[in-house]
């Protein structure tokens, strides 16, 4: 279950050393341990659509059949594990979302490590992850890029537990801290923005107009520490200010690509299916978009590729049970079984808000995506049994007693 979650969590699919991909490895045989009876498989649309989408995405629009195969057979296993194995038993589903987040933990310690003995640490990256590493500092990810969706997730999840779990104030701000200097260090402003947002979101659901207090009062905190401690210690290029200073920052401007993306949708707006052509026709000579380099916007590339109705349509379909379940939460947050589901809810809201500048997301498999997707939704239908079941348990006690 471990090694499953861990392939998961960081990306491991097919390396050197391991031919056979890895989600079939450790991920199928859990499936002969179903808990009881075993329950009907329930995800046949939302894996259903996900297939058409990487179908017409990477087969008829890049023409990328491995990387389809390869998508393809994480999501179905994770929509597999999450049926099957988890099914409705609670103890396996608290127990998957600790470990899954613990090994992200282990990789925002490995990120912090990483600034300070480089030389030792990205050999263990590498032998951790079977692959070469491509940026540091970094955690358990090849890319910085890859890494910024596991500092999204987690420190989304962390922060909004220690307010539907109610713990003290104490902790609140000290977890809170160490989720920013995860983000600090975690070089991936794109990752801060999502934080940023996904806690905005949060906090005025959970507080309504008193939140308005609490975001100022962060604002003024963080301004204060940027004016008097971070300001002038920009001399240390592995941070999250300093690499926003940096000239490739302004090379790869995502709002600039973005509207290069948006001209090169004006030319093809049936979507360049449609047109039988692929991103590098398409951008030829565009100096935005040099060797084939993408806007870094997963949900406007998609719309590039299939055009307003598939896109649409797609994503009203694979997202219809979440915005559902968001509702339904948001509604009832402070409700005592609603809390972890109130923290996946925010964390995968931050994972989706993160790919608007990355090319990652639920259908490239990105590990915390797909995890927080389907656990979400898993976890909606195990918190919304125990009212029926407690019910006819207390009117069969009731009738006991009576006889």
């Amino acid at each position: 279950m471990t090694l499953y979650l861990y392939t998961l969590a960081f990306g491991v699919f097919m390396t050197t050393t391991l031919k056979i991909p890895a989600p079939l490895v450790f991920g199928l045989p859990l499936l002969l341990f179903t808990y009881k009876q075993v329950p009907s498989f329930t995800y046949y649309r939302e894996t259903g659509m996900l297939a058409f989408g990487l179908l017409l995405f990477y087969v008829i629009g890049t023409g990328d059949n491995l990387s389809f195969v390869a998508y393809l057979i994480t999501i179905v296993t994770c929509a597999l594990y999450f049926n099957y194995f988890v099914g409705f038993n609670k103890r396996r589903f608290t127990v998957s979302i600790i470990i899954f987040f613990l090994l992200l933990l282990l990789s925002m310690v490995i990120m912090v490590l990483d600034h300070s003995y480089q030389s030792i640490i990205d050999p263990l990256r590498s032998r951790m992850l079977d692959d070469r590493i491509k940026q540091s500092p970094s955690g358990l990810a090849a890319t910085q890029f890859t890494f910024g969706y596991q500092i999204a997730a987690f420190t989304t999840f962390a922060v909004v537990a220690t307010f539907v779990f109610n713990r003290h104030f104490f902790i609140k701000t000290l977890v809170l801290c160490i989720c920013l200097v995860f983000i600090y260090l975690g070089m991936n402003r794109s990752a801060f923005v999502s934080f940023s947002l996904a806690l905005t979101v949060f906090l005025l659901a959970y507080y309504r107009f008193k939140a308005v207090f609490f975001i100022v009062a962060v604002l003024a905190v963080g301004f204060g520490i940027y004016t008097y401690f971070l300001k002038n210690n920009l001399d240390d290029k592995n941070n999250i200010l300093s690499k926003n200073q940096a000239k490739e920052a302004n090379d790869f401007n995502r709002a600039g690509m973005a509207v290069e993306n948006l001209k090169v949708y004006a030319d093809y707006p049936y979507g360049l299916i449609f047109y039988g052509k692929n991103w590098e026709d398409a951008t030829y000579r565009n100096p935005a978009f040099p060797f084939g380099l993408s806007s870094h916007n997963a949900y406007l590339m998609f719309l590039t590729y299939l055009g307003p109705f598939l896109c649409i349509g797609l994503l009203a379909a694979i997202y219809y049970r979440i915005i559902r379940l968001s509702r339904e939460i948001i509604s009832h947050i402070r409700l005592k079984h609603n809390t972890i589901l109130a923290c996946l809810l925010f964390s995968f809201i931050s994972v989706s808000f993160n790919a608007l500048s990355h090319n990652g997301w639920l259908l490239t498999a990105d590990g915390p995506t797909l995890f927080l997707y389907f656990s979400l939704m898993q976890g909606a239908k195990i918190y919304s049994l125990p009212p029926k079941n407690v019910f006819v348990e207390n009117v069969a006690e009731l009738v006991n007693a009576v006889c």
